[in-house]
């Protein structure tokens, strides 16, 4: 062979693998056997005149079905169809411009199902979701601490909207603690990079969908979590962020299209007024600016009706679920995103993966307007198909004032029982996530004026009424903060760093009180997780009584009574005035305390019991 022809072939060898950073594609691989077989890919190129360029590919089982040209032009689609005789292997996609070929490798894997690990199994009922702010729970890895190159380059524990240095190992190393409580499920802020100049605690802020946030561990650790916590019989969350993205990601740097984005002459904010988007006499401006207008000036609002849009988010939702095994989807900002887009989302998501669970953030005042955001009974023109909602109504009409206001005909613990008796609007309340506080909250046990009984009162009823339970970190050994602003509700887990005075994952310095009710948790969650009757049973509650509120979880094997007084004086309690439920029931054990009762017993004021009912 001469010279001159091999100096050829390496020359094109090179032009072809070498340059991996000539184009970016989005998303950055595939799967074999996917429902989701059309795949539309995002490509960012480095020069304008980029959408010029020809594409082509030539791999068995893969078809170019079209390229289109975007606004911006360093934009292509790229549309492909995947047969289901196609193999594994990388897709070589080659750019020709100029008499040049540029290629970029898209890998093309085997679903992750093949390996053997059982994901998007979906969350229920019978599980405790744990919620945890990475960066506030434990600094497993001091190495990722800080990121050359970012723009945040924070590392302050004092101050509370710089990075502490929590991370997915300092969760890992820690899971056996959560296991051990009772949790079943870890849901965590979202945990895709947010390379921001400030604020990039919570991780609402993406500047990229493919990459997870270095700063916590990046996407071998966020994979390793997943095993870890599916080897644990333990289920994965991941924060679905649809409404917006951080004012520094790329597709707003440098738009895809002319519309990928909610345009306003001047920055506009959203309204926060859900109501124009189901009130029967709104104007359309109202929904507009509702729906459209930004959360905030570093948050820009995307435009779900752009299909490029609709495919890239989509997009992102199922590669998200096959590459870290996720089980299911916190959805924040629910009521901002377009409707119809989302009912598009979820029925992707659920089309690949039956079992997968969805539940919306719908931060909302009535059981009817967040009903409608749900999968409901109600007779309106849109109807939505999302599981279950994060259930605000039993919270601050329900479980709030039934602990702290004074009963009366409608207050008190009357609220919560009206609340719940307006579950007829749900297809099924059961998939509604419960809490009693969350990021965005101030912590109950300063919501409840730090008095640690109201607090085991409140844990009592989130772990056996309906729904899902989420519990926030260090509720199980009461942190406080109030939420304004906000970064007092989210500080450090103690114990979670090295030099910690108090640990919580030990029992180290905690008092007797913190130790009470991390013992009053774990006692409750593990009898939870066990009983038949709360994680999938049905539901009877009875009119409250002079503050005196007895409702009652049940099925066939087992019958579990919960008597919540919410009165300044004890009560008595008669079986006979719940014979519906109690009939055949001589006695009932205390689940926390063992201790065994009998008709007529007294719960004294401001307690909350849970009694196994036995003959």
């Amino acid at each position: 062979m001469k010279k001159s022809t091999l100096l050829v072939i390496m020359t094109t060898v090179f032009t072809l693998f070498a340059q991996a950073q000539y184009a970016k594609l989005y998303p950055s691989n595939w799967w074999t056997g996917m429902k989701w077989n059309k795949v539309q890919i995002l490509v960012h190129g480095e020069y304008d005149g980029f959408n010029k360029e020809q594409v082509r590919l030539q791999y068995p089982g893969v078809k170019l079905l079209k390229t289109t040209a975007l606004d911006n032009g360093k934009y292509l689609a790229i549309d492909l169809e995947i047969s289901a005789t196609a193999k594994a292997g990388d897709v070589v996609i080659e750019f020709l411009s100029g008499g040049k070929v540029h290629a970029v490798k898209w890998p093309l894997y085997n679903k992750r199902a093949g390996r053997g690990t059982v994901f998007a199994q979906g969350v229920n009922s019978s599980d405790l979701v744990y919620l945890i702010m990475p960066d506030r729970f434990s600094n497993g890895d001091k190495s990722n601490d800080k990121i050359a190159g970012l723009k945040d380059q924070s590392l302050d524990r004092s101050k509370i909207y710089d990075r502490h240095g929590g991370d997915l190992q300092g969760i890992i190393n820690h899971l056996d603690y959560l296991k051990n409580l009772g949790v079943t499920t870890v849901w965590m802020t979202p945990v895709l990079l947010n390379d921001q100049p400030e604020r990039t605690e919570h991780g609402y802020a993406i500047t990229d969908h493919y990459t997870v946030e270095p700063r916590i561990g990046g996407a071998e650790k966020y994979k390793a979590l997943s095993d870890a916590l599916h080897q644990r019989g333990m289920k994965l969350m991941q924060d679905a962020v649809y409404n917006h993205v951080g004012s520094k990601h790329l597709t707003f740097l440098d738009q895809p299209t002319k519309d990928w984005y909610h345009q306003w002459p001047t920055y506009t904010g959203t309204s926060f007024k859900d109501q124009p988007v189901y009130d029967p006499y709104g104007s359309a401006a109202d929904k507009k600016l509702m729906s459209d207008g930004w959360f905030v000036p570093e948050m820009p609002d995307l435009n779900q009706n752009n299909p490029y849009v609709s495919n890239f988010l989509i997009q992102h939702a199922l590669w998200s679920v096959e590459m870290f095994g996720v089980d299911g989807w916190r959805i924040d900002t629910y009521i901002y995103n377009d409707l119809p887009f989302m009912n598009k989302c979820n029925k992707a998501l659920t089309d690949e993966y039956p079992k997968i669970t969805l539940f919306g953030e719908t931060w909302v005042h009535g059981t009817a307007s967040q009903a409608f955001f749900a999968e409901n009974n109600l007779n309106v023109p849109f109807k939505s198909n999302l599981q279950g909602v994060t259930d605000f109504q039993t919270l601050f009409y329900g479980i709030f004032p039934a602990i702290k206001e004074k009963f009366g005909w409608t207050e008190g613990v009357n609220k919560l029982y009206t609340t719940l008796s307006n579950d007829f609007l749900y297809k099924d309340a059961n998939r509604n996530c419960i809490f009693l506080d969350n990021h965005d909250l101030t912590r109950v046990y300063t919501e409840f004026g730090e008095d640690a009984e109201k607090v085991k009162m409140g844990i009592a009823w989130l772990l056996t009424t309906r729904g899902i339970p989420q519990i926030y970190y260090g509720t199980e050994v009461l942190m406080k903060g109030e939420k304004n602003p906000d970064g007092y509700v989210r500080l450090d887990f103690p114990g979670g760093w090295e030099g910690d005075a108090k640990n919580s994952f030990t029992g180290q310095g905690l008092t007797e009180q913190e130790k009470s009710m991390q013992d009053f948790v774990k006692t409750l969650a593990n009898f939870r997780k066990n009983s038949s009757a709360i994680t999938k049973g049905k539901l009877m509650q009875y009119v409250p009584d002079d503050g005196l509120y007895v409702y009652f979880r049940y099925d066939a094997g087992q019958t579990v009574m919960c008597v919540m007084n919410t009165s300044e004086k004890d009560k008595t309690v008669d079986f006979s005035k719940f014979a519906e439920r109690t009939n055949g029931f001589k006695s009932g054990r205390n689940v926390i305390t063992g201790a065994n009762v009998s008709s007529g017993f007294q719960i004294p004021a401001k307690r909350m019991w849970i009694l196994e009912l036995g003959k």
